[in-house]
C-alpha cells in the first residue's frame, strides 16, 4: 500500500531533522567539553568556571516560548535559521572572549548559543508536525538517533582543534562557527507548511494556566525536565572531575563521546519501546537508570567508573526524556501545539539552568577535593529522581486523560 501524503511528507522532513541533528548539533558535545575548562582558564573564582555553560542553558530557558511563537508566525524553516544564526554569532562572540581574556564577554556568549540549543530542541516537535498520530513516537526517536553522528563528530573536532592554536580551544568555536553556517542550506528543504492565519492570529485552546493542570501536561514536563536537568548538571561536571582526578582532556573528550553515543544511539528503538510498552513505563525506567548511573559515579573515580557512569546518564536521559515528549505530544491538541511546546522546554530549560548553574559549585566549591566535588554532584540527583518518580507513580495510578 502506498504510503499517505502525510507520512511521505513527515518521512522527508524526518530525514532533513535528521541531517541537523548529527551536523549542527555536533556543537552542543564540543561546547561541553571545553566551555567548562575554557571557563576555568578565564574565570576569577573557580566556583563559577561552569558558568558560562549555564548561561546557554539559561538563554535557552528564555528563548524557547519566544521561538516557539516565531515559528508559529513564520514556520519552523525561519526558527531553525534564526536559532543557527544565533548560534554562529554565539561562538564568534565567545572566541572574542577568549582573545581578550574577557571571562565576562565570554559568559555573554553563552545566551546567543542558547538560542540555537533552544532551535535544536523544536527538532523532535517538528518530527511530529506532519507525521500521522502512529508514527510520531517513531519520529521524535529517530530525529533524535541524529545525535549518534554528533557524538562522534562533536569529539573528533574537538581533538583536531583543541591544540590547534596558541589559544586552547579557539580553533573549536571557529569550527562551531562553520557547522552554523550549514544550517540554512539544510533546512531549505524542509517541507513543514505554516499555521495558517486563523490558527496564528487567535488564541484557540486551552489557556496556558488550563493546560498545565492536566496531569498528563505536568507529570511530562516534570519528568522531562529532571532527566535532561540531571543529565547536564553531571555531564557538566565531567571534564572537570576527569581532569582533577588525574585523567587527561582526551579522555574527558572519549568519556563525553561515549556518553552522547548512549544518549542517541537507544533512539534507534526507543520509539518501538514506546510503542510497545507505553511512554509512562519507559520514562519510569530511564529514571532508574540515572539512579544507577549516580551509584556507579560514587563508588569510585576510576576511568571504568567514569565510562560506566557516563554510559547509563546518557540511556538514563534517552529513556526519561524521549519518553516524556511522546507523553506531552498525546495530552494537547493540534491548535495547542506551539504554546505547550514552547511552555515545556522553557520549564525544561529552567529546570536544566538551575542544575548547570549548580554544577560548578558543587563541583569546585563543596569538599575540597574533585572526587568530593563529583561525589556531592552524583548526590544531589536523589531528591529530583524522587519527585520525578513520585509524579510518574500517581499518574500511572489514575486513568490517563488525553486531549486527542
Amino acid at each position: 500500500m502506498e504510503p499517505s501524503r502525510d507520512l511521505r511528507r513527515a518521512r522527508r522532513n524526518l530525514v532533513v531533522l535528521l541531517l541537523a541533528q548529527a551536523v549542527m548539533g555536533a556543537q552542543m558535545s564540543m561546547i561541553f567539553i571545553v566551555g567548562g575548562l575554557t571557563g576555568q582558564m578565564l574565570s576569577p573564582n573557580p566556583c563559577i568556571a561552569t558558568l558560562p555553560l549555564s548561561m546557554i542553558v539559561l538563554g535557552s530557558a528564555i528563548s524557547a516560548r519566544p521561538l516557539a511563537g516565531f515559528m508559529q508566525r513564520h514556520g519552523r524553516r525561519a526558527g531553525f535559521t534564526l536559532a543557527c544564526g544565533c548560534g554562529g554569532l554565539g561562538a564568534g562572540l565567545a572566541a572574542t572572549g577568549m582573545i581578550l581574556g574577557n571571562f565576562w564577554l565570554f559568559l555573554a556568549s553563552g545566551l546567543l548559543t542558547g538560542v540555537y540549543q533552544a532551535g535544536q530542541g523544536f527538532y523532535r516537535f517538528a518530527a511530529t508536525d506532519c507525521a500521522p498520530p502512529e508514527f510520531q513516537s517513531r519520529a521524535i526517536s529517530l530525529v533524535l538517533a541524529g545525535g549518534l553522528v554528533a557524538a562522534f563528530t562533536g569529539p573528533f573536532l574537538v581533538r583536531l582543534t583543541a591544540e590547534m592554536t596558541a589559544i586552547p580551544f579557539l580553533a573549536t568555536y571557529a569550527a562551531i562557527i562553520g557547522l552554523n553556517l550549514l544550517g540554512p542550506l539544510i533546512f531549505s528543504f524542509l517541507d513543514i507548511p505554516r499555521a495558517t492565519a486563523g490558527a496564528a492570529g487567535q488564541m484557540q485552546g486551552r489557556t496556558l494556566g488550563q493546560l498545565i493542570r492536566v496531569p498528563q501536561i505536568a507529570v511530562a514536563m516534570v519528568c522531562g525536565m529532571v532527566s535532561y536537568a540531571l543529565m547536564n548538571l553531571v555531564m557538566t561536571s565531567t571534564p572537570l572531575a576527569v581532569v582533577g582526578c588525574g585523567f587527561h582532556t582526551a579522555d574527558a573528550a572519549n568519556i563525553v563521546a561515549l556518553h552522547v553515543v548512549a544518549m542517541f544511539g537507544p533512539s534507534f528503538f526507543t520509539g518501538h519501546l514506546i510503542a510497545r510498552f507505553g511512554a509512562q513505563r519507559i520514562v519510569m525506567l530511564g529514571l532508574v537508570i540515572l539512579a544507577s548511573a549516580g551509584a556507579i559515579a560514587l563508588s569510585g573515580v576510576e576511568l571504568g567508573n567514569f565510562y560506566l557512569a557516563l554510559v547509563l546518564l546518557g540511556l538514563g536521559w534517552n529513556f526519561g526524556f524521549i519518553g516524556s515528549t511522546a507523553m506531552l505530544t498525546r495530552a494537547y491538541r493540534a491548535e495547542e501545539r506551539e504554546r505547550v511546546q514552547g511552555l515545556n522546554d522553557a520549564v525544561v530549560f529552567a529546570g536544566v539552568f538551575v542544575a548547570s548553574l549548580s554544577s560548578g559549585g558543587l563541583m569546585n566549591c563543596l569538599g575540597g577535593t574533585p572526587q568530593a566535588g563529583w561525589n556531592a554532584v552524583n548526590l544531589a540527583m536523589l531528591p529530583f529522581l524522587v519527585l520525578a518518580g513520585a509524579a510518574l507513580l500517581w499518574l500511572m495510578l489514575r486513568p490517563v486523560e488525553r486531549a486527542r
